[in-house]
This record gives structure tokens, sequence and C-alpha cells, in this order.
């Protein structure tokens, strides 16, 4: 029966054992938190609230900017040097630089930038808090395999002993020392033992795949565990883990107490944003352009000399005299300006101050001003409410701490009880003083007072693991 038993089992056996690499519980957490898709996503949000962060103290900074335009224009326009209506086409081009710095209401700007600071260090704290989360679940569920592991080995001892002592029965049955049924009521044992044997390796094979699970590894990977015994795990003891001062710690150290602490700073700070966007905003401003156009100037011309001009003819007596004017004559050709020489004589500057006083806008700085003051007050109120569930969680835990570890030394007391009983049974029952039937009970209830101790145990050890986490001291086996 046992051999048939070990080839039913071979492939889970396989399966659990086949990576020779095992993994403890640091590992377990390192990897978790590397490929939790919820921590990645965290991640990408505290990204972006670093990018708001970033623009927004870049914001602070003046502004600069160029621009550049090339056209053509046909028909009646204006003349952008001259400013008079024309017909005649013409190519233009422009080039602008321009600048502005705000200089007055600068706060508005800045406590806008302190709240992204703010939000930024929430949000980091809020992914610590899901690392948090998840080293907690990956403890517990690597503790859960450490008690299927445990408990698979006192089911795998319990059937080897009623395995034993079924051989020993036949030996006496074959000699006639004791009835046939004695041999039929442990067969039955046997049975019964071997099913919860298989029961518990399923329940092994099954919290590897729940720790899979939490560590985002693929299910069919081959994966091994260390399984460091439940009396070598340290904790701290109860003295050191009072409810009142892991609580002051915790307020400190807890990444859910930051995030509050942060985003209620954040929030103060985007109310001040608000409140100072309501006040007036002095500016100042500059500008550097210039243009081209290839129509021909008129202050830009050829001058060609010809000879002087017949005014008119003078008789004089029988001959007449043509009369020509004094000055030669000049005729004036206009010709298209070079191109630098215009975009030098078109220069021009500016610069001026700008005030912008907000009078009526709908009341929409005002409204934004009370949604945010509403907004901090729930970021205050959010505060509370995480205080006051974390200090009952504190006191929770430390309550189930305590009333575990008064378990586990009630289990141990059973536990020598049952041994006793159990060994004295089977002492008669070798000597024929005792029935089977009572043999088994004894032995029931030896082997399942060793696994309530098994269980009280990894249960003491996971509570205390959390009063030592609220503490601040992370999850270490």
């Amino acid at each position: 029966m046992k051999k048939g038993l070990l080839l039913l089992l071979l492939p889970v056996l396989c399966l659990t054992g086949y990576a020779q690499d095992k993994w403890d519980l640091r590992r377990c957490v390192e990897y978790a938190i590397a490929n939790n898709i919820s921590v990645k996503q965290s991640d990408v949000q505290a990204r972006l609230a670093a990018l708001t962060l970033e623009q927004s103290k870049l914001a602070q900074l003046p502004t600069l900017g160029f621009n550049g335009s090339a056209g053509y224009s046909a028909g009646r326009n204006q003349d952008p040097t001259t400013y008079a209506l024309i017909t005649q086409g013409y190519i233009s081009n422009q080039y602008t630089l321009q600048a502005g710095i705000n200089f007055f209401n600068f706060n508005s700007l800045r406590y806008n930038a302190q709240g992204n600071k703010y939000a930024l260090d929430a949000a980091n704290a809020g992914t610590d808090k899901l690392r948090n989360d998840v080293s907690l679940n990956v403890a517990n569920a690597y503790l859960q395999f450490l008690l299927s592991y445990q408990t698979e080995k006192t089911a795998e001892l319990q059937m080897t002993q009623s395995q034993t002592q079924l051989e020993i029965t036949r030996k006496q049955v074959t000699a006639g020392t004791l009835p046939e049924l004695n041999a039929a009521e442990l067969e039955s044992q046997v049975a019964q033992d071997s099913s919860a044997y298989v029961t518990a390796i399923s329940n092994v094979t099954q919290a590897v795949l729940n720790l899979k699970a939490y560590m985002s590894i693929d299910a069919a990977a081959p994966f091994a565990l260390d399984t460091p015994s439940v009396d070598k795990i340290p904790i701290e003891t109860l003295a050191e883990l009072q409810p009142e001062m892991v609580y002051s710690m915790a307020l400190a150290n807890q990444p859910q107490q930051k995030a509050d602490a942060f985003q209620l700073l954040a929030g103060r700070k985007f109310a001040d944003a608000n409140k100072a966007a309501m006040y007036p905003t002095f500016s100042m401003f500059g500008a550097l352009g210039t243009s081209y156009l290839d129509k021909p100037a008129p202050n830009v011309t050829k001058v060609i000399t010809t000879p002087p001009p017949q005014i008119g003819t003078v008789s004089v007596g029988a001959n007449s005299y043509d009369v020509y004017s004094v000055l030669p004559g000049q005729i004036g050709i206009f010709d298209k300006p070079d191109y630098f020489s215009q975009l030098n004589q078109n220069f021009r500057q500016q610069v001026g101050l700008q005030i912008n006083v907000p009078i009526l806008n709908g009341g929409t700085l005002k409204i934004n001003y009370k949604r945010a003051k509403a907004n901090l007050r729930n970021y205050e109120l959010q505060q509370q409410l995480d205080n006051l569930t974390l200090k009952q969680n504190i006191y929770q835990a430390y309550n189930q701490a305590v009333a575990a570890y008064q378990k586990v030394e009630a289990n141990k007391k059973t536990v020598d009880a049952t041994q006793r009983s159990f060994d004295y049974a089977q002492k008669r029952y070798k000597v024929g003083m005792l029935n089977t039937i009572d043999l088994l009970t004894n032995q029931n209830n030896y082997y399942k007072a060793k696994n309530d101790l098994l269980y009280s145990q990894f249960d003491y050890v996971f509570k205390m693991k959390v009063v030592e986490f609220y503490k601040g001291l992370g999850i270490k086996l």
C-alpha cells in the first residue's frame, strides 16, 4: 500500500522538489514586489506625479519664444511697414522674439509647486504601502506553506506509525494471540491516515500555488521553498510589543500615515495657491522684431543724370533760338532694398508692464479656493480615520497574539499529556491489556494534539509578525 501511495504521489513530489535552488521569505518578498502589477501601476502614478512637479517648477521661470513667418500677399493689402493701402503683390518675411516674467503674485506658482512636491511624496508613500501589503500577503502565504509542510510530515509520521502497528498486529494475529478484528480495525486506520496524508500533500501543493499567485510566478514553473522550523523563527517578546508603544512608532513609520501627512501638506499648499490666484498679477514683457518686403522702398533710389532739357524757344529778329534749363535732368529709379539692410532698418523693440486684476470671472477662482479648502478638510478627516484604524488594528493584533501565545502553551500541555497516554496505551496493547479501538483513540488524540500545537505555533508567529510589522521591523523569518 505504501509503495502504491508513493507511486501515486510521485508526480506531485517531483513537481514540488524539481528546483534545487530554494527560496526563502526574503527572496520571495523581493521577487513579489518587483513583479507585482499593482506596485508597478503605483510606481507609474508616482512618476506621473514627478512630471507634474517638474512642470510646476518650470512654470515659475520667465517665458521666451521665437517665431518667424514668410508669405506672399496680393490684391488690396496693408503695407506692413507704412500701413498704407496698396494693391501691389509682395513677399514678406517677419521675425519676433518675445519674453515675459511674472514678478508679482509669484506665490501662486510657488505654492502650486510645493503642493505638487508633497503630492509626489504622498504617491511614493502610497507605493511603499502597496509594497508592505504585498510583503505581508507573501509572508502569510509563506507561513501557510510551512504549516502545510509540517502538517504533511506529521500526517506521514502518523501513517507510518499505523502501518508499523498493523504489521505487528498481523504477526500476532497469525500467531493466534490477537483476533482478526484487531487487524481489520488497524487496516481501517491505515486507510484513513493514508487519505489524510494525501490531503496534506495536496494542501502543500495548493499553498505553493497560492504563494506563486502572490509572486506572479507561472503555476507550472519549478519552485522549491526553504522550510525553517517554526521553533527557529525569531520573534520579539510580547513585552517589547506593547500596543501603545507600537502605535506611536507606527505613526512615524507606516507608509499610510506618511502618505496622509504628505497629502495634508499638499492640500494646504494647493489651498494657498488657489487663494493667491485671486489677487492681481503684475508681469513684464518685452519683444524684438523685424520684417522684410520685396516691394521697392521710396527712400531707396538710383538717380540718373541727363542733358538739360529744352524749355522753349526765343526769337531775336529773324532768328529763333532754343532755350534749355540751367539744371541737368534727373530720373529717379526705385529699386528693391537689400535683405539684411531692410531687416536692420525695420528692427523694432518693445518693453512694457501688464496687470491682470480678476474682477468678474463667473466665480471660478472663488469656487476653486472653496473646493481646495473642502479637499483639505477631507484630507484631515481621512488622516484621523486612518490613525484610528491603525490603532484599532494594532490593539487587535496584539490581543490576538496574546491569545495565540496562551493557546500555544495550552496545546503544549495537551501534547505532553496525550503523548504519555499514547505511550502507556502502546505498552498495554502489546501485553494484551488494551483493545485496538482504545489504542487508536489514544493515537489519534496524540497526533491531533500535535497538529493543533503546530497550527497554534504558526498562528502565533504570524500574529507576532503582524505586530512587528506595525512597529516597523518588517517581515523576517
